[in-house]
C-alpha cells in the first residue's frame, strides 16, 4: 500500500488525501496512516493543493501531499556508439541536470563501458554538486539484446564480448544498485513517464536510430517477454536469406531500415568508396539528393519505408496497440513515415470494421534515452526505499 500511495503522489505532483483515497479506492483512514509513515520517513511532505475553488475565496485550499525530491537521487545513463549521456532526477522525478560525453572507441570492451559509465557518474556528481552517497540507484541503457531479469548484456553492436554480466560488473565497480535494459525499452519508459504514454493504457514505441527497436506497454505496464528478451522488432525476420544484419543473421527488419542499411544502398547509388564518408554524412547526402528529386535516392528511402510499413503492420496484427509512436533521430528523414508508408501499413492490416491504428512521430533528442534510463533507476530506487 505504501508503494501505491507514493507512486500516485509522485505521478500527480501534488494531490489531496481525499483524492488519494478516491483514486486508489481505499479508506481515508488508510491514506492518513500510510501518508503519516511516509512523512515520518522523509519521503513525502504536506503541501497546499491549488484548486480552482481555492482561487475563488470560498474556503481554504486543501492540504495535500507531494514527494520530497531531496530524499533521493538517481542517474540514468545511455551508452551509444558516438555520445554517452546521463540524466539526474530527484526522487520526485524532477530533472536536476544532464551531461554528455563523446566516445570514440569502436569496438569497445566491457571494461571500456565500465570506465565510460564511471566518467558519466563523476560528471553528473560534479554538475549537480551531489555527494556520491546521495545517489540511490543508477540504470544503464544500451542498444542490442539485454536479459533484463538476469542483468546480462547478450549482444551489443559495438561491444566485442557477448553474454556479459554487465549489471553485476557495474554494481561491483560503483557500489550502487544497478539496472540495465535495452535502449528501446528506455525510450518507451520515457514516453510512459513523461510523454504521450501518460494518458494511454497501451501503446507501442518503435525507435529508428542506428538500429531498430521496439517497446510495448500493456495495461500501463512495460512488457519485456517471458524471459526478458522480447520485443526485438529489429531482429524479426522479413526476408529468408536476406540482407546481412549486424547481429550476424540475415533477413532482419533492421537490415533494411537502419542507417547502415541505407548506407549499404547509398554506397552504390552515390558511387562512394567504402569508408570515404561517415555514416551520418553519407545518409545526409543521400537525403539531400532525394529531396531534390533524385530517383535512385528516393527509391532507397521508399524501399526502407515499405519494410517499415511491414514491421508496423506486424505490430498491429500481433499486439493491437491503441497507438504507435515512431521515435528517433532518423525520423528527420520524412520518407520513413511518408503518407505512402502509413497507407501501406493500413493496407496490410485492413480488416472490415477495424479503425486505423494511429501513428504519431516523436523525434526526440539524444537525452530522452537517458531520461528513460533515469525513470528505470527511479523505479528501482522506489523499490529500495519504500517497503
Amino acid at each position: 500500500m505504501k508503494r501505491r500511495v507514493f507512486d500516485l503522489v509522485r505521478a500527480r505532483g501534488t494531490i489531496a488525501r481525499v483524492d488519494v483515497a478516491r483514486t486508489l479506492d481505499i479508506s481515508p483512514a488508510t491514506v492518513t496512516s500510510t501518508s503519516a509513515d511516509l512523512i515520518a520517513r522523509g519521503f513525502i511532505e504536506e503541501t497546499v493543493v491549488q484548486r480552482q475553488e481555492a482561487n475563488t475565496g470560498r474556503g481554504r485550499p486543501p492540504t495535500g501531499l507531494k514527494v520530497t525530491g531531496s530524499a533521493g537521487y538517481v542517474i540514468g545513463i545511455k551508452i551509444s556508439d558516438q555520445f554517452n549521456s546521463a540524466v539526474i532526477l530527484d526522487l520526485s522525478g524532477t530533472k536536476i541536470d544532464t551531461v554528455s560525453l563523446a566516445t570514440h572507441r569502436a569496438p569497445r570492451t566491457a571494461r571500456d563501458i565500465i570506465q565510460e559509465t564511471g566518467a558519466l557518474i563523476d560528471a553528473a556528481l560534479h554538475a549537480t554538486g551531489l555527494e556520491k552517497d546521495a545517489i540511490t540507484a543508477i540504470a544503464v541503457g544500451l542498444p542490442g539484446m539485454v536479459d533484463f531479469d538476469a542483468g546480462r548484456l547478450i549482444w551489443c553492436p559495438f561491444i566485442k564480448e557477448r553474454d556479459i554480466a554487465l549489471r553485476d560488473m557495474l554494481q561491483d565497480a560503483f557500489g550502487y544498485p544497478v539496472r540495465i535494459d535495452n535502449d528501446a525499452n528506455l525510450l518507451t519508459l520515457a514516453e510512459l513517464w513523461f510523454g504521450a504514454g501518460r494518458e494511454r493504457d497501451n501503446f507501442a514505441v518503435v525507435s529508428i536510430e542506428h538500429g531498430v527497436g521496439m517497446g510495448l506497454v500493456i495495461n500501463h505496464e512495460m512488457q519485456r517477454g517471458g524471459i526478458g528478451l522480447g520485443m526485438e522488432l529489429g531482429h524479426s525476420k522479413v526476408q529468408l536469406d536476406g540482407a546481412l544484419c549486424r547481429c550476424g543473421r540475415r533477413g532482419c527488419l533492421e537490415a533494411y531500415i537502419a542507417d547502415y542499411a541505407l548506407v549499404r544502398e547509398a554506397s552504390t547509388v552515390l558511387q562512394t568508396p567504402h569508408g570515404s564518408e561517415t555514416t551520418s554524412d553519407m545518409i545526409e547526402t543521400l537525403f539531400a539528393r532525394a529531396q531534390t528529386g533524385d530517383a535512385a535516392a528516393r527509391a532507397i528511402f521508399s524501399k526502407a519505408g515499405r519494410y517499415l510499413a511491414m514491421g508496423l503492420a506486424n505490430i498491429v496484427t500481433l499486439f493491437d496497440p491503441a497507438l504507435i509512436l515512431l521515435s528517433g533521430e532518423r525520423l528527420r528523414f520524412d520518407y520513413l513515415y511518408a503518407d505512402e508508408v502509413l497507407a501501406e501499413m493500413q493496407r496490410l492490416t485492413s480488416e472490415q470494421g477495424r479503425a486505423p491504428t494511429p501513428v504519431e512521430i516523436h523525434a526526440w533528442g539524444d537525452l530522452i534515452w537517458a531520461q528513460g534510463a533515469a525513470a528505470l533507476a527511479l523505479e528501482h530506487a522506489t523499490e529500495i526505499l519504500i517497503d
